[in-house]
């Protein structure tokens, strides 16, 4: 086996997202199962650099996981320019996102983000243009496609399970708390829209590739924003206006003729079975699919309710549901798919979540809060390079 060493630029990974889920649950987790191998006696080494703007986090996370102080800078324009670095990796927020990704792009890096890409689709689509120019490879985070749940659903989908799928419901969120009394569980920027927050804009770009994905693209929108608590308090114990969406209620069409209403909001209490959950119904059976689990009620063994209010009910509906099995094991969304982007950089191989795809998440963000302001449903016309 041959080791190739490849260092990758991690910007942002004192958050909490870049720090858990990319930095630990990802690349270090790649480094303890001995690498990646590529199947072709190659392993890949990632090696990677952190990079931020509070040096001292930065620090005690290297000294934490035995990165070395060495691989910890606040440089950004330095990092690029060392033709060691391979990859840059962003996962900043929202509003600083887009002028790193140019500056990496105009280094020959290759690009791998989380999204939303840009803070508008005319920024997103240029990046993958530039991108494209460059001759680099880029991949944006999806990370909900490598759910268990949604992974069982993509089966029962590919396996004609459904019929003709009729429609999606989603629900979405938790009770975020304002801060005053008991500490919020999201930083406060993400309330703030003079700062690239609201669940739309988080939000929206999840949903379009879900969708997308796995039931067909998404043709029109029609959504309603708002700001359920309209001020909270900071991670200082200061209050401030909460000037960003805290929820959305979205209605899509998509190809095909399938339905699509997600719930999204930070101001609901969880009275279901996981944080998320989608229900989809077709002509020959439904599935309800969360984080890890799947359920689901064939044709054959649909119960046949009757309306009355007057008689108690004397069972579960939801015992009337059968779980579908894992039949394979899964792995960390996020490792799996640090793990194609990898391959695809390296091996070639195939991999089509880009810069692009991004971008239509960044579109389905900014017609929906246009849809919400002008009250209208909104074409979403396909986008290219």
């Amino acid at each position: 086996m041959t080791r190739k060493t490849v260092r990758i630029a991690m910007n942002g990974v004192t958050g909490r997202m870049g720090y858990r889920q990319h930095l630990v649950r990802s690349i270090l987790a790649i480094r303890e199962q001995g690498g990646l191998d590529l199947g072709d006696g190659t392993v890949l080494w990632p090696e990677p650099i952190l990079v931020g703007r509070r040096e001292h986090a930065l620090k005690a996370l290297a000294e934490q996981h035995g990165l070395g102080l060495e691989n910890v800078s606040t440089d950004v324009d330095t990092v690029l320019a060392d033709p060691t670095v391979d990859i840059y990796f962003d996962a900043q927020v929202t509003s600083a996102r887009e002028e790193a990704i140019r500056k990496a792009i105009a280094a020959g890096k290759h690009i791998y983000t989380e999204k939303p890409t840009a803070t508008g689709l005319e920024g997103a689509l240029e990046l993958a243009r530039l991108a494209a120019g460059a001759g680099i490879k880029h991949g944006v985070v999806q990370d909900k496609l490598f759910l268990p749940g949604l992974l069982k659903l993509k089966r029962l989908i590919d396996g004609g399970f459904f019929g003709r799928i009729l429609s999606i419901r989603g629900e979405f969120g938790y009770w975020v708390f304002e801060g005053d009394w008991q500490d919020a569980q999201r930083p406060s920027w993400n309330y703030r829209a003079e700062d690239g927050g609201g669940i739309v804009v988080d939000m929206f770009p999840h949903w379009e590739y879900v969708l997308h994905e796995l039931f067909g693209r998404v043709k029109s929108v029609q959504a309603i924003a708002t700001t359920h608590i309209p001020q909270r308090w900071d991670e200082n114990g200061k209050p401030y206006d909460a000037t960003a969406d805290d929820a959305a209620y979205g209605i899509f069409e998509l190809d095909g003729g399938a339905i699509a209403q997600i719930n999204s909001s930070w101001a609901v209490r969880v009275n279901r079975d996981e944080l998320v959950e989608f229900q989809v119904d077709g002509t020959e059976g439904s599935a309800v699919a969360g984080l890890r689990n799947c359920r689901v009620q064939h044709r054959s063994l649909t119960p046949k309710p009757v309306w009355n209010p007057d008689i108690p009910a004397t069972y579960s509906f939801r015992d009337q549901w059968q779980e579908v099995p894992d039949n394979a094991d899964f792995d960390n969304g996020f490792k799996a798919q640090w793990e194609l982007f990898l391959k695809h950089v390296y091996a070639d191989a195939p991999y089509h979540w880009d810069l692009l795809a991004g971008a239509r998440g960044v579109q389905l963000a900014e017609l929906g809060l246009k849809s919400s302001a002008e009250g209208r449903r909104l074409d979403v016309p396909e986008i290219a390079l």
